[in-house]
């Protein structure tokens, strides 16, 4: 009997992904239609990602799947079954979706900005270690 497998996120219909690259970098989409090994067409109705075919290599897969999604469904469709399995609100808590967030904000930043994080990091440190300091002694 073959053991089960720790693989989870497998390339599937209704399985939710985060383009890597293109016009639509950043947003998520969902696989509709499975072409060859190397391509999906993708569909973001809810996200503002056109239906078209993208590779595999410029995708990243996500552990989120819209359930019992119907093979090639019509955007219309897609848009349904993804709004009814709540994927947008599981991924803005998601912490890859916060984190991809935070980081989009720091690179955003301009040089005083910078700066001020600079001396909020300073003082947050410094009263870390004063309070370390009172509890070892």
């Amino acid at each position: 009997m073959p053991e089960p497998s720790t693989f989870k996120k497998f390339v599937e219909v209704g399985r939710v992904v985060l383009l890597n690259s293109g016009a639509s970098e950043g947003k998520i989409a969902v696989i509709v239609e499975i072409i060859d090994h190397n391509r999906a067409i993708i569909d973001g109705p809810s996200t503002g990602v056109p239906r078209q075919p993208y590779p595999y290599k410029h995708l990243t897969l996500t552990p989120f799947v819209v359930p019992s999604l119907p093979r090639a469904a019509g955007s219309g469709v897609v848009k349904k079954y993804y709004e009814k399995s709540g994927i947008a609100e599981k991924w803005a808590e998601s912490s890859w979706s916060k984190r991809r967030e935070a980081l989009q904000k720091r690179r955003a930043l301009n040089d005083f900005e910078r700066f001020e994080v600079m001396l909020l990091k300073k003082q947050r440190r410094d009263t870390v270690r004063k309070s370390l300091k009172k509890s070892v002694a």
